[in-house]
């Protein structure tokens, strides 16, 4: 079984971010509740605010494949599908 971790950003439209920020801590609480998840945080680059840095960590791949289950019927995913994202998925054994 081996731990499953994503790293990156996604780019938020400017005329987008207020709405996405105020949906961020239910998105927030709601993966940290996840069983295995080790790690969820979402932080703005201090250089770009309308650049979100993404670090992830789930237990095994069943439950990083859960995650991306749940958020694709969430509010979360409504208001940010269409927003660019670059991550890089790791598995560590």
């Amino acid at each position: 079984m081996s731990k499953v971790r994503l790293t990156g950003h996604i780019m938020i439209p400017p005329q987008c971010l207020a709405i996405v920020l105020e949906h961020l801590s239910l998105h927030l609480a709601l993966t940290r509740a996840e069983p295995g998840c080790l790690k969820f945080i979402v932080n703005q680059d201090e250089n770009e605010p309308c650049k979100l840095l993404v670090e992830e960590a789930f237990i095994d791949s069943a439950a990083f494949e859960a995650h991306q289950s749940r958020t694709q019927n969430s509010a979360w995913y409504e208001i940010t599908k269409d927003f660019d994202r670059h991550y890089r998925i790791i598995n560590e054994d």
